[in-house]
């Protein structure tokens, strides 16, 4: 198998980060091939509109016409067996490196005929990871989840059934009196960081081992 991590975070080495790799490793326990790719690395833009990929008898009829950073990546993910797509939350939604790439990956293969078909060549499993620096409390009291939703649905009508992993009240700074956060208690947030994050990344972990099993 392959599978290819999509970090859409800024940080390489952040807590979005390292849950993708740990899901990773969940894949390679199972003996699958991967790939990690840093979409802040890439320089890309989401959907123009020109429909260029609805076009009839288009060249580029089913893929995006646009050509950059994104293109061979967008190639490398029809030839993946799984995706796993990990954000942060930013405004109560994922980062806008990721919310273009969703609209480059997605869009091309969505039918506009009545049945809502995708052109997708396979069905894949896709894992969605999002870190966010809110409570649970607070991530349910302000609906976040069905945010979340509303992409999950659309990802497993183009590409395949999906699961998501939400990490919250995540340890955002190595040194809290250095920043204007005084909502936040740090060594109740370096606690949590110590013990409940492990938790986080052995269930990032067995992600990437059920994806394999799928």
């Amino acid at each position: 198998m392959k599978v290819l991590g999509i970090n859409g975070s800024p940080r390489k080495k952040g807590n979005t980060a390292k849950l993708v790799e740990k899901a990773l490793k969940g894949a390679e326990s199972r003996g699958a091939e991967t790939e990690i790719i840093h979409l802040y690395d890439l320089d890309y833009k989401g959907c123009k509109s020109c429909f260029a990929c609805k076009l009839k008898d288009g060249k580029s009829y089913g893929t995006c016409a646009a050509r950059d950073d994104l293109t061979p990546v967008l190639g490398r993910i029809e030839e993946a067996d799984a995706l796993i797509l990990a954000s942060p939350i930013y405004l109560g939604t994922a980062t806008g490196e990721m919310r273009s790439f969703l609209e480059r990956l997605i869009f091309p293969y969505l039918v506009y005929d009545k049945e809502g078909s995708t052109l997708f060549p396979r069905r894949i499993p896709v894992g969605f990871i999002y870190t966010m620096g809110v409570t649970e409390e607070v991530l349910k009291e302000i609906g976040y989840e069905e945010c979340f939703k509303t992409t999950e649905k659309l990802v497993e009508r183009i590409i395949g059934e999906s699961e998501s992993i939400l990490v919250t009240d995540t340890y955002q700074f190595d040194d809290y009196s250095k920043y204007v956060s005084s909502r936040f208690d740090p060594e109740e947030k370096l606690k949590r960081y110590q013990e409940i994050f492990p938790q986080d990344c052995e269930k990032a972990f067995k992600m990437g081992v059920q994806i394999c099993e799928k």
